[in-house]
């Protein structure tokens, strides 16, 4: 008994013919195998050789490497879907029919996916965030690392203690790494704000606030924290021209005051002030780290103290004692 019987353009297989199997359909399996194979096995040693090109010149930044690797990821897949559609679909007709059912079917059944991947699209066109680049996308935030077709790849960052309620819950007090990775998907972008703190300026205004009696010599504060911003901060006037001329011109935002200033805010209990000042993205704790020790030795030289929640007693009600009456038989009782 035979295993496979060919009946014209039909197989029969165990003695049961098996629809749409015939030898035009082998033959095109066959070639489809062997032009996946080749695309794949061409996409990967061209990578593999650009990748060792750019490793060897100074211009090897992580930007080229990987938008040379989307390039030909892009490029593979194409080639890829053409030549595949080319293999299987030799008539237009039948062609525009399968392709009117599968377009059909997948915007029903993988809706998510589909926008995923049109959101990749609108972030390689729309300039959203590139990889390096820290933003706040899906609940997360953090720096890419990854950018791919249907998710993106973020190294997450914690949170300052006045976000700390978020979800989800940080144990990281500031701006540096927790260490987990996280993948959000790429429709996101169309649901919610993409934050991107690096993108056209890579700085950020950063604020700390000192806390003062009204009795304190504010005017020595005031100075101590100005001089703790300008040597840790970011001097205004050493900042790139070009990455001002992108804030106010490209931006359209008119000028803004770039140097640090100290504002003062009156509360029931002290005087809080406020120096306001520019840092670098990724260097915004140890800025901060520095400023703080600056600022508490300056205070200790001039003898200022940092306010705090406490409560004065300015007098207690009048205590009247009354000796108890002993009676004489207790005095007698008594030694």
């Amino acid at each position: 008994m035979k295993l496979i019987v060919w009946h014209g353009a039909d197989v029969q297989f165990f003695g049961i013919d098996w629809v749409g199997i015939n030898p035009e359909n082998g033959r095109k399996l066959m070639l489809s195998a062997v032009f996946v194979i080749a695309i794949l096995v061409t996409s990967g040693l061209v990578r593999w050789l650009v990748g060792r090109v750019l490793a060897r010149g100074d211009y090897a930044s992580t930007q080229t490497k990987f938008w040379t690797r989307q390039g030909f990821s892009l490029m593979s897949t194409i080639f890829l879907i053409l030549g595949l559609l080319s293999i299987w679909f030799n008539d237009p007709t039948r062609l525009a029919t399968a392709f009117g059912l599968v377009s059909a079917g997948l915007a029903f059944a993988l809706q998510q996916v589909v926008t995923s991947v049109a959101g990749y699209f609108v972030i390689l066109r729309g300039s959203t965030f590139t990889v390096g680049d820290r933003i706040s996308m899906g609940g997360v935030r953090g720096d890419v690392v990854r950018l791919g077709f249907i998710q993106t790849t973020i190294m997450e960052m914690g949170q300052p203690p006045s976000i700390q309620g978020a979800d989800p819950a940080m144990w990281v007090k500031s701006r540096q790494f927790t260490g987990r990775i996280v993948t959000v998907a790429n429709a996101k972008i169309f649901a919610e704000p993409v934050f991107n703190y690096t993108r056209d300026f890579p700085f950020i205004w950063e604020e700390m606030a000192i806390p003062i009696t009204y009795q304190a010599d504010r005017g020595r504060v005031e100075e101590i924290m100005l001089e703790a911003a300008k040597l840790h901060g970011i001097d205004p006037n050493a900042m790139a021209s070009e990455a001002k001329a992108d804030l106010q011109v490209r931006l359209g935002i008119e000028p803004i005051e770039l140097d640090p200033r100290v504002f003062f805010r009156i509360t029931d209990n002290w005087l809080e002030l406020t120096v306001r000042f520019i840092a670098a993205t990724h260097q915004i704790r140890g800025v901060k780290d520095a400023m703080s020790r600056h600022i508490i030795v300056g205070l200790d030289k001039a003898g200022i103290g940092i306010a705090s929640a406490t409560y004065d007693i300015v007098g207690f009600p009048p205590v009247e004692l009354r000796a108890s009456q002993v009676s004489q038989t207790d005095r007698a009782i008594v030694p």
